[in-house]
């Protein structure tokens, strides 16, 4: 049988930008992670950033620790990946836990893993900032 992390080639970094920062976290949000380990995304779409310590990944999991980064539209389309880095600006923010759907299909809510939950206004973040997942590196 074929390992499902064998059947994955390169892909395009899906890039977007800041279009609101958000300053606030819950500590009993109970977003549910979905099943899907990779979504597909479109140019012009806009998606909620979060940041989360849970680690768990099996489908339904419950997200209760979090922190909002923001709102970001996104210049292309693509596919977003569990584990894939994701980039704000020049930093590395953390790495694609997730997703929650609860505000689906207005946005899907991008659970990020980090050692501790951070909002945007604690990562000083600003509208139009460059959001890059699935680069390695900063800038590509």
């Amino acid at each position: 049988m074929t390992d499902p992390r064998d059947e994955n080639g390169p892909k395009r970094t899906v890039q977007g930008r800041l279009v609101k920062v958000l300053r606030h976290r819950r500590d009993e949000r109970g977003m549910s992670l979905e099943p899907h380990t990779a979504r597909c995304v479109r140019e012009g779409e806009v998606h909620e950033l979060v940041t989360t310590d849970h680690t768990e990944t099996a489908p339904g999991s419950r997200i209760d620790r979090v922190g909002f980064l923001g709102f970001a539209e996104l210049t292309c389309g693509g596919v977003i990946d569990r584990d894939d880095p994701v980039w704000i600006g020049e930093r590395l923010v953390g790495r694609v836990l997730g997703f929650d759907s609860c505000h689906f299909p207005n946005h899907y809510n991008i659970l990020i893993h980090v050692p501790s939950p951070l909002t945007g206004t604690e990562l000083g973040l600003r509208p139009e900032l460059p959001v890059r997942f699935g680069s390695g590196e900063a800038g590509t």
